[in-house]
């Protein structure tokens, strides 16, 4: 959906400006513009939990799914740009071309499976910044009380920090929606750049233990981490919202080469992603003990906030949770206008099918109502973070982004050309796994 583009707004206008140049076998300005858009589009609070997820499993394992994240997010994101692209209308977003393609029936599904890519998300975010907030409080500021015996809890009870935090976070985005999508499109930068420092920060207390052989554990071990490392990976990677607006701009700019200019692009943003994300993993993984991952896990913090909690140190303790809290927000922000455009949407067609009138204004103020109860509902209950990614923000990113552009590909006479590649049978894979890893949760 071409609206729900978040933390890269100003810089694709700013490349949308400059001047048109359309020979696409030349890499220029506007494509390093987009590669650094759908780069920070990726780049989110989600990364700030991938280390617990992925460190559980140990050094080896890891870098297996290392191996396998970078062809996953290059070919999924190249087939739904793919997808995209095969439509027959100049400004159709990924809706309007499941509709095209597959008719109002299917495209009705899509758009509330788009809703459910954004609304768990949200779930997660309003849980986690409730954590890491009270952590800050307590651990950082000292702001703390002991009841129950020797149990030590914050002066603010949870159910009103949680209350005040999200509806501070969705009025924002009520009031003054464009001003903090600005804002934030510009806070994804400096926070790659204080996360790729603290990456470095965190060298010195490397334990190298961690590589020797003896720590490699037994084959079924080893393949049900990365299984259930799969829909972490998937969503920490992920770039689909932007890219619809992506696709359209390649193909206004360089017509039939649209396609070969998007493959330039997008092996740039997952590089990068790569590079940048799987550093800062590794880091923080060879900086703690598995006591310590399984630790933070249980906790329900963000590696940052744990970080702070255990290190002793200034740098870390005073500026990891202040990160946590800017990633998280930033990410909540972009993740609410897309949850909301898309129930809001979905809501429109319904009575517009109908030819009955709504009343905007009212349907608003319901949607964010909603927003804030239910939201607030999940951090009273305070789940288990990265068991919601694995259960319901991962395998449904994997759904649209890895199985439906396949399932497209062998069914739209469009996308024939696109058949009996390798790459399409390892997407197909990785989705299916993704999808699936909460029935071996379940099942286990």
């Amino acid at each position: 959906m071409n609206k729900t583009m978040t933390s890269s707004d100003s810089t694709i206008n700013g490349a949308l400006s400059m001047s048109d140049e359309h020979d696409a076998s030349k890499f220029n300005r506007k494509d390093l513009a987009w590669a650094l858009s759908l780069f920070g589009t990726a780049v989110g609070a989600g990364i700030l939990f991938l280390p617990i997820n992925a460190g559980l499993g140990g050094f080896w394992p890891l870098i297996f799914t290392t191996l396998l994240i970078g062809p996953m997010t290059y070919f999924s994101h190249r087939g739904l740009t793919r997808f995209v692209l095969s439509s027959k209308q100049e400004n159709a977003d990924i809706i309007d071309v499941v509709e095209e393609h597959f008719g109002r029936s299917a495209s009705h599904v899509v758009a509330i499976l788009y809703f459910f890519v954004f609304y768990p998300i949200l779930l997660i975010y309003g849980s986690s910044i409730t954590n890491t907030v009270d952590s800050f409080l307590i651990n950082q500021l000292g702001w703390v009380q002991t009841s129950q015996g020797q149990e030590v809890t914050g002066i603010i009870p949870r159910w009103l920090l949680s209350l005040v935090l999200i509806t501070m976070m969705v009025l924002i985005m009520t009031k003054s929606r464009e001003l903090m999508l600005k804002i934030t499109s510009y806070l994804v930068y400096p926070l790659v750049v204080i996360l790729f420092c603290l990456s470095i920060y965190l060298i010195p207390n490397w334990n190298m233990t961690a590589m020797s052989m003896e720590n490699v554990p037994d084959v079924g071990s080893f393949f049900s981490v990365i299984w259930m490392t799969l829909p972490v990976l998937v969503f920490s990677f992920n770039h689909s919202p932007a890219i619809s607006e992506f696709a359209l701009v390649q193909r206004k700019n360089y017509k039939d080469q649209a396609m070969h200019k998007a493959d330039k692009v997008l092996r740039l943003t997952t590089a990068a992603l790569l590079a940048f994300i799987m550093f800062f993993v590794f880091s923080c993984v060879m900086s703690l003990s598995p006591a310590q991952i399984l630790e933070a896990k249980s906790q329900n913090v963000s590696v940052l906030t744990y970080l702070a909690n255990s290190h002793d140190s200034y740098f870390i303790s005073l500026f990891g949770p202040m990160i946590a809290i800017i990633a998280i927000m930033s990410s909540f922000f972009g993740h609410y206008l897309g949850a909301n455009e898309g129930i809001k949407g979905f809501i429109l067609r319904g009575y517009q099918a109908k030819n009955k009138q709504v009343c905007e204004k009212s349907l608003n103020l319901k949607i964010s109502l909603f927003m804030i109860l239910s939201i607030w509902a999940v951090a009273l209950l305070n789940p288990s973070i990265l068991g919601m990614i694995e259960s319901l923000g991962g395998p449904i990113i994997a759904a649209l982004l890895y199985l439906m552009p396949m399932y497209a590909t062998y069914k739209v006479p469009a996308l024939k050309k696109y058949r009996g590649y390798v790459s399409n049978i390892f997407v197909i894979v990785m989705g299916l796994l993704a999808t699936t890893a909460i029935l071996y949760k379940l099942l286990g």
